[in-house]
């Protein structure tokens, strides 16, 4: 008798959607973490290092939604990836030009872009939740706490004292959630292949 599990095929276009996936939120987490880094060390006066860093942080999120637009086979979540990638190309430029005004506008910037990508990204993960890819728990908890974080910043920007540190913390947080993501659609791909064996 066959001790098989029997287990229902991965189609091909899930299988290179999942491997998509694990690689773009594998170097988006990494990308996220070293920007924490060099960000954290220089941004004590918004000169034209930190200008150039603020505007990079979501360029490198607008690369990352065209690649991930690119890869997807089709259905809803593919427009949203593309308005996010819209969003934050916009963002860039938004923050370099706020970068001119001082702290509390680029946290308004930011605040606000991250509210509404956050929203975005809570919305692409529900939709992709399922066998598949999984329950996409880090994408939506990173998501949620974009939402309210970027809240957070326009009321800290409207304060007597706002600071940039907070967007290193902002980054490192979204590098973690993204690498876990990635780690846990490895798992579930090697789970899987154990399965089927």
């Amino acid at each position: 008798m066959s001790t098989h599990t029997i287990t229902t095929p991965v189609r091909p276009a899930d299988a290179a959607e999942r491997t998509s996936l694990v690689k773009l939120c594998l170097g988006r987490g990494v990308l996220a973490l070293v920007w924490a880094a060099v960000f954290a060390g220089a941004h004590e006066d918004v000169d034209a290092v930190a200008v150039t860093l603020l505007v990079v942080y979501p360029l490198i999120d607008a690369v990352s939604s065209l690649i991930d637009h690119r890869a997807l086979p089709g259905g809803p979540e593919r427009g949203i990836t593309a308005f996010n990638g819209v969003l934050s190309t916009l963002a860039a430029i938004a923050v370099g030009i706020a970068g001119a005004g001082g702290v509390a506008p680029v946290l308004h910037v930011f605040g606000a872009w991250a509210v509404v990508s956050g929203a975005a990204q809570v919305v692409v993960g529900l939709r992709r939740r399922g066998p598949e890819l999984g329950k996409q728990w880090p994408m939506l908890i990173a998501g949620g706490l974009s939402f309210v974080v970027g809240i957070f910043y326009n009321i800290q920007a409207a304060g007597a004292d706002p600071s940039l540190d907070v967007l290193s913390v902002y980054a490192t947080g979204g590098g973690v959630f993204f690498i876990a993501q990635a780690l846990l659609l490895s798992w579930k791909a090697r789970r899987s292949g154990t399965a089927a064996a």
